[in-house]
């Protein structure tokens, strides 16, 4: 298992956790990346709060969202909502991604079914984020779970595939890269 830790704003602070608690607990399980996201704080916060894991943790760093503070950090992951507020088009709305934050960081978007998988597929992008495979306490928008039908959906990516809501650590697939934990690290 490759270990990709979400580091979830609103779940570290009902938790009483610091970012700085998460890296700790995210290094020990041996993650390889980490993405922070953070849905209700100002920009000016969530920079900081990337300042601070840049400083502790020399692995993958990947905000959420916010693309345009991905010079503190190695790229950026975005939702189907995200890409839309880009553009219509999703492929437009990746395209137009890349060309802000350049060749070199990472990209990574959601997605939740065949279709988006397949359109993926010709996208410049270096992962998808494939889910839910279960129920989460960190997202309550969860429309549809793909529980064992994620490892058959994440075969036909020709990305780097991470396993995203609800999954554990002992979960097994065969084609899935990483393994999106969050809630599950604490």
């Amino acid at each position: 298992m490759r270990l990709y830790a979400l580091c979830d704003q609103e779940l570290l602070d009902s938790k009483g956790l610091s970012v700085e608690e998460f890296v700790r607990i995210a290094q020990h399980n041996g993650a390889e990346i980490i993405q922070y996201r953070n849905k209700k704080d100002d920009t000016l916060f969530i920079k900081q709060q990337l300042i601070k894991i840049r400083r502790l943790f020399d692995g993958f760093l990947i905000v959420n969202d916010k693309y345009e503070l991905v010079e503190f950090c190695d790229g950026v992951h975005v939702g189907q909502e995200d890409l839309a507020n880009i553009d219509a088009d999703p492929k437009k709305a990746v395209k137009t991604l890349r060309s802000v934050i350049g060749s070199d960081k990472i990209v990574g978007i959601s997605t939740h079914n065949m279709a988006e998988i397949l359109q993926a597929n010709e996208m410049d992008l270096n992962y998808i984020g494939l889910g839910a495979y279960r129920n989460t306490t960190t997202k309550s928008d969860i429309v549809n779970v793909l529980g064992d039908d994620l490892d058959t959906l994440a075969a036909a990516s020709k990305h780097y595939v991470a396993a995203i809501g609800g999954v554990k650590k002992d979960d097994t697939f065969k084609n899935v890269t990483y393994h999106v934990i969050g809630s599950g690290l604490l």
